[in-house]
Order: C-alpha cells, then sequence, then structure tokens
C-alpha cells in the first residue's frame, strides 16, 4: 500500500510503512545509482545537529518547547537505531547532500 506526498514538484506516491516524504522519494526515484547506503554514522552525526538545534532554539525562545521536545524525542529514537530502515538514501547524490537532510528532516517529523 502507498499514500500520496506533494511538494512543490507535486505529488508522489510514498510507501505506508515509511516515514519519509516526497523528497526522500524523489531520491529513490532519481538516484537510483549503485546500492551503497549513506552510513548511518554520517546521518546520526546530521541529527544530532538538528537535536542540538531544537534546543538551542527551545532555550532562544524560538521554538515552542512541545514543539522542540518532541524533535529531541524523535531524534534520540533514530540515535538510539529505532528507524534504521527509514533512510534508504544511497550515497550518490547531489554535492550538498540536500537529499539525506531532507530525508532526516522527513523521518524525524
Amino acid at each position: 500500500m502507498s499514500r500520496i506526498e506533494t511538494d512543490s514538484l507535486g505529488p508522489v506516491e510514498v510507501p505506508d510503512e515509511a516515514y519519509w516524504g516526497a523528497q526522500t522519494q524523489r531520491s529513490l526515484i532519481n538516484f537510483a545509482i549503485g546500492r551503497q547506503r549513506m552510513p548511518l554514522a554520517v546521518l546520526h552525526a546530521l541529527v544530532l545537529i538538528k537535536k542540538a538545534a531544537a534546543r538551542v532554539n527551545d532555550r532562544n525562545g524560538d521554538l515552542p518547547a512541545e514543539i522542540a521536545r518532541l524533535i529531541e524525542q524523535a531524534a534520540d529514537e533514530v540515535l538510539g537505531g529505532e528507524h534504521d530502515e527509514q533512510f534508504p538514501l544511497v550515497v550518490w547524490q547531489t554535492g550538498s547532500g540536500t537529499q539525506s537532510n531532507m530525508n532526516a528532516n522527513e523521518v524525524i517529523a
């Protein structure tokens, strides 16, 4: 089964069990190159930065405390290895890493 997610490029079909959204799915379609997945250590480092950013933005009053707490909770689940399968992208992406960044955002959200 699948669901329809929409981004600035329009609708795209995403597997129901996926925590990721449209941008990760598009990357899977557009960069179907090789099978070398992005190392979990790199993804976990990225998620740790997102957790720290949520904490700082909460302390500065720029993010509601409840939203920050939920981001930190989701980040801790990722860092604990609970959602490793939700990071399916390969290392072959554009040079900026936008796809992995968006994959992390979508999974945390």
